[in-house]
């Protein structure tokens, strides 16, 4: 249950700047569309369609643009105009997401797609003032002294733990997208599969691995599944060369920081909560060292 819903006129004023930056920024519009975070607007940019996304708040995705812009286009959707919580994009046709696939009963094909995306992805220098893995580790603190009871204290710690140990032992951090999973890659007729919607943020490319397992989250009888992580992780390490064991303790901190972030965006967390679900298959199977 979403207790913080978006104000009337957070949502007025986002309408409006769509407006105002599609005259500036010379976009006919022809389609308009609110999701859970931002306004979409459709339309034509001298002669190519396109896309500009209004962010209704602040937040993760405030400085989308200027992450893709770090991408340059290589397995990301390209940006054209960006400025603070708004970006004009090229537009994806058809656009159908990864996630069509898993429903069609086909996960593998799907994991090699999102793997190969990452691939193409990697090794991009971050952007001025971009957050680390480090800094997103907060969110741990955050709910220890938030007096949140809804996941158990013992898992935080374990996660937490777990978490620093495995930023201490990094190799080779980079730009990472932060949420690569199969809502956020989308196929165009002469691009292929891309990336949509990056938060940014400086890490090692098995941190990128987690949100890929606790996904399509309406499927999570079938990604909680013990042979399923499994085949999933060696699949996506040996596609990517990763060190298996690693990108196993990553998936599992960040299953709970995922849910501790559900928490600080209202939502109440349920014994069924896929997120934590994940963490406790991962902690049931053997990684071996994350070293």
């Amino acid at each position: 249950m979403i207790v913080n819903p978006i104000p009337p006129k957070q949502l007025w004023v986002a309408f409006e700047r769509l407006n105002k930056l599609a005259q500036k920024w010379q976009v006919t519009l022809d389609e308009t569309l609110e999701t859970t975070g931002s306004v979409l607007g459709f339309g034509l940019h001298h002669g190519s369609r396109v896309v500009i996304k209004i962010s209704k708040q602040r937040g993760d995705e405030w400085r989308c643009g200027e992450v893709l812009s770090a991408f340059d286009g290589h397995g990301t959707v390209r940006v054209l105009k960006f400025e603070g919580g708004a970006v004009l994009l090229e537009r994806l046709v058809p656009g159908e997401r990864v996630v069509n696939l898993v429903l069609q009963g086909q996960d593998d094909k799907a994991t090699e797609i999102l793997a190969e995306v990452i691939s193409r992805m990697s090794g991009r220098a971050a952007p001025d003032h971009c957050p680390t893995l480090l800094d997103w580790s907060r969110g741990f603190e955050r709910y220890r002294i938030s007096g949140d009871e809804q996941i158990p204290s013992n898992l935080v710690t374990e996660a937490c733990d777990l978490y620093h140990r495995l930023i201490a032992s990094q190799q080779h951090p980079m730009l990472l997208h932060g949420d690569l999973q199969h809502y956020n890659v989308l196929f165009d007729n002469k691009r292929g599969w891309v990336a949509i919607d990056p938060k940014g943020v400086i890490g090692e490319l098995e941190y990128e691995v987690g949100a890929i397992l606790r996904n399509p989250v309406e499927l999570s009888d079938f990604f909680t599944s013990a042979s399923v992580v499994e085949h999933r992780l060696a699949l996506i390490s040996d596609t990517l060369n990763l060190n298996y064991a690693k990108a196993h303790a990553w998936a599992f901190a960040q299953a709970v920081l995922s849910a501790i972030w559900d928490v600080e965006d209202g939502y109440e967390i349920h014994p069924n909560n896929g997120a934590l679900r994940l963490a406790a298959t991962l902690k049931s199977l053997t990684a071996g060292s994350t070293q």
